[in-house]
């Protein structure tokens, strides 16, 4: 195993991890899995996710058995092993050196988008929910570790640049660049995971990263004290970030 053929992006929920998963599965090289912890996640907590129960059946959620999976050789000897992950399906009680030996990247969301989006999805939304502080955790760890400053996009400037903003990464990650990364065909991927028919309806729709909204949907007044915890968070990371050509 090479240090660049493991990717792993950690992201919250209602982010742009979706179309930036499909992004790196249109490339010739490269195997995706989708959220792999998800089932571990909601056996250990319980938590009422729509078709909770019906994950949990579906998928593995042996802890070592998928920790050994992440790092393993890629699916069908590709090159690239990209790993799609949300930032809160590691729990506080889970160690972390397995991360070691993982390309880590950070894929941020101003909270404020994060949790106008979330709240469409599911009635009730708990800070815990949307991985800000999980990220941080996770960030730290990496950077700790390695002594260096892992890759974090921010989606509103992936959105804005999609080229210039994943010739970045690629470049992060030593992995070349691939124009195939920025269009993929309309519709559902067998890479999906089953949830995929709740939450993904906007990217099996879309062939391309799509510009952003300039001005966020309103956050429900019950949840600005969420978004308030959260900035900190993201404000960390966004001054770390890969930052676009306009801004270096």
């Amino acid at each position: 195993m090479t240090a660049t053929s493991h990717i792993a992006m950690w992201s919250g929920p209602r982010n742009i991890s979706t179309a930036m998963m499909r992004a790196f599965e249109n490339r010739a090289d490269t195997e995706v899995w989708d959220e792999p912890l998800y089932a571990w996640y909601l056996r250990k907590t319980g938590l009422d996710h729509p078709m909770a129960d019906e994950i949990v059946a579906a998928y593995d959620s042996n802890w070592p058995s998928l920790v050994d999976k992440l790092l393993g050789p890629p699916p069908g000897g590709s090159a690239v092993f990209y790993q799609k992950h949300m930032t809160h399906h590691v729990l506080p009680d889970r160690p972390l050196d397995w991360l070691d030996n993982l390309t880590n990247c950070f894929l941020i969301r101003d909270p404020a988008r994060v949790l106008a989006s979330y709240a469409d999805r599911r009635a009730d939304v708990a800070l815990d929910d949307l991985g800000f502080p999980q990220q941080t955790r996770l960030f730290d760890h990496v950077r700790n570790r390695t002594g260096r400053t892992p890759p974090i996009l921010d989606a509103d400037d992936v959105l804005a640049d999609p080229r210039g903003m994943l010739m970045k990464l690629c470049a992060a990650v030593g992995i070349g660049f691939s124009e195939a990364m920025l269009s993929w065909p309309p519709g559902p991927r067998d890479s999906d995971g089953i949830w995929a028919r709740h939450w993904y309806a906007s990217v099996e729709s879309s062939t391309g990263f799509a510009a952003t909204q300039q001005t966020p949907r309103p956050v429900p007044d019950r949840y600005l004290g969420i978004v308030e915890a959260c900035r900190p968070h993201y404000e960390a990371l966004y001054t770390l970030r890969l930052k676009p050509a306009a801004s270096t």
